[in-house]
């Protein structure tokens, strides 16, 4: 079975130990057995034509549903320009651009990512290869705790679920403690923040708008961990900051998040590409890529790879960060979409956003089934309290060509009768109305 894998018996079973489970196949249970033992019947030989049609076939059996769904990925417009750019082969096949006389290409865009995401977070620097909103939230504790020589962090209990999981894996295997802070009304609570922060803590990890789609107000925060010296990390959806207050702007020393709502498709689930900005005091303890303008030797402007920490690539072990990859590309469909779109027209696209978001809330409140959870703004996602049975909700909207929303069961107990619904700028009016009356008659 594991003829073409390196690893012999004994490293195997020592991993499955550390991770405690007995076998190796149990790290897929997540994939349904009908799909882990399906038969492709892929045939041996067939022409280039037939392989085509195969494939067209095969793509046909796909459902294309309508997603009111969002919790961290949601579905915003992409200028068919992107596609067309970022395939031409100087893009497509570019890697790392260690040499920059011959990838001075590839190095400008990053600069352009780092300079438009600089502006939008109001931070002094950012950077690029973040492989994405989770991985670059946990990146931004390593940080935290390699500057301030602390091993615990505290994090919102408001923070997406998922980011959650990946910070506690991340932290685990550094013996770096993950502590909460509780929520009132759906934002994080300053009065619960105040009573546990301390000097053993490295830094404070939110997020606006959280979970639930709540902007948060951070009024205090930065002035209760400054007191104890300690970093404040704050996650936000780029795309809102055209309209909402920036991390830099509530004082943030780290400024993280995912690029996948700047055009980025949902595309079965990735490559998404997330992002990093800081304080000029803290750049040399950025991770990923960093690139700077310099100039040649015949005084023109160039650029290179800067600020780096070789242990990054040679004493892995000593590093804060081992992140080496090179997460351009998506750099790039980024960068265009915000080149492309403008200043005025991201902010057209969230407004939309919003305003889509409020009418499908008031709409789906008004129904006898359904009410408010929680009383703060939001943007994008809406926390709504049903009567019904999810499952039911989520069969018949399927039936009826429609995804979501998300059910919040699985995430926090208390809140199982709840659901998360979501809309952008893609979603119609007319979608919407389809959406509340196939609630109305359940």
């Amino acid at each position: 079975m594991f003829k073409y894998l390196p690893h012999t018996e004994q490293e195997i079973n020592e991993m499955l130990e550390v991770i405690g489970i007995n076998d190796i196949n149990e790290l897929f249970d997540e994939i349904p057995n009908k799909l882990r033992n399906h038969d492709f019947d892929i045939p041996n030989a067939k022409s280039e034509l037939e392989i085509h049609q195969i494939f067209k076939d095969l793509a046909s059996k796909n459902k294309e549903l309508i997603p009111f769904i969002g919790a961290g990925a949601y579905d915003h417009y992409t200028p068919s320009i992107i596609r067309h750019l970022i395939l031409r082969q100087e893009f497509m096949t570019a890697y790392t651009p260690y040499q920059p006389e011959i990838s001075q290409g590839t190095l400008q865009y990053i600069f352009e990512f780092q300079s438009m995401i600089s502006t939008l977070t109001n931070m002094d620097v950012a950077n690029a290869s973040m492989y994405d909103g989770a991985t670059s939230t946990a990146e931004a504790m390593f940080m935290a705790c390699g500057a301030k020589k602390r091993n615990k962090i505290l994090v919102s209990k408001t923070v997406n679920p998922n980011i959650i999981e990946v910070i506690k894996t991340y932290a685990h295997y550094r013996d770096i403690t993950v502590d909460f802070i509780d929520q009132v009304d759906g934002a994080t609570s300053l009065s619960d923040l105040e009573e546990k922060m301390s000097k053993d803590y490295a830094g404070v990890i939110v997020q606006t708008p959280n979970f639930y789609g709540i902007m948060e107000d951070y009024s205090g925060f930065k002035e209760t961990i400054e007191e104890y010296k300690g970093l404040f990390i704050v996650n936000s959806d780029p795309s809102t900051l055209t309209l909402i207050k920036s991390p830099g702007e509530w004082g943030a020393d780290i400024a993280v998040g995912e690029c996948q709502t700047m055009g980025v498709p949902l595309q079965f689930g990735g490559p998404y590409i997330g992002y990093l900005a800081t304080t000029k005091k803290l750049m040399r303890k950025m991770p990923g890529r960093i690139c700077g303008v310099t100039e040649d030797t015949d005084g023109k402007r160039a650029f290179v790879l800067t600020l780096q920490a070789r242990e990054q690539h040679i004493r892995r072990e000593k590093a804060n960060s081992n992140i080496c990859s090179n997460q351009s590309l998506l750099a790039l469909f980024v960068t265009i979409y915000m080149a492309v779109m403008g200043e005025k027209g991201i902010k057209e696209a969230q407004k939309n956003s919003y305003d889509a978001t409020h009418y499908l809330f008031e709409k789906v409140t008004a129904l006898d089934k359904f009410e408010a959870v929680y009383k703060n703004d939001f943007f994008k996602d809406c926390l709504v309290r049903t009567t019904l049975d999810p499952k039911v909700i989520e069969d018949k909207l399927i039936e009826n060509g429609i995804l979501g929303p998300l059910s919040i069961s699985k995430f926090d107990e208390n809140l199982a009768d709840c659901l998360l619904f979501s809309a952008t700028e893609k979603r119609t009016k007319e979608q919407i109305d389809k959406l509340v009356s196939i609630l109305e008659v359940l």
